[in-house]
């Protein structure tokens, strides 16, 4: 059950991957996961992510949307058999999934300026995933891309 969830997250984050910025970088991190087995596996998996990816170049709107699920369907299945037969690639698919899950995104990136003392929670209020944060400080200093749980005693 585990290996299915993070597999449909593996599946999740490439595809997310193939319409953004990040997608060199994920290619070769996918394609050393999925050819294992040494160089020509590595390139026989960056010819099949490649072409996965054509298969989402140039559509939009509702057209992108359906590749992107029969793509992520196709990756998660895929990625599925690779983690049943060789447990070992879970610890290399976590990696991608925390590299390229939530920092790939088709939105790109969405700055936002913050100044002076800001408790709570920021958002750039369009779905964007890509947010960097930068602090200049002294003492102590807490930042999270994601969810952040501090507790001091």
């Amino acid at each position: 059950m585990l290996s299915e969830a993070l597999a449909a997250a593996g599946a999740t984050a490439l595809v997310s991957a193939m319409t953004s910025d990040a997608w060199t970088l994920a290619q070769q991190g996918f394609a050393r996961l999925l050819g294992r087995d040494g160089p020509q596996g590595q390139e026989a998996a960056e010819r099949r992510l490649e072409r996965s990816m054509q298969k989402l170049a140039g559509r939009t709107g509702s057209e992108l949307e359906r590749a992107r699920v029969e793509q992520e369907a196709a990756w998660r299945l895929r990625l599925n058999d690779l983690l049943e037969d060789d447990p070992v690639a879970e610890v290399e698919l976590r990696v991608l999934v925390a590299t390229f899950g939530a920092s790939a995104s088709p939105f790109g990136e969405q700055p936002i300026a913050i100044r002076g003392n800001n408790a709570g929670i920021v958002s750039s209020g369009d779905d964007a995933t890509n947010v960097h944060m930068q602090a200049q400080a002294s003492g102590r200093v807490y930042q999270a891309g994601r969810d952040q749980i501090i507790n001091e005693r």
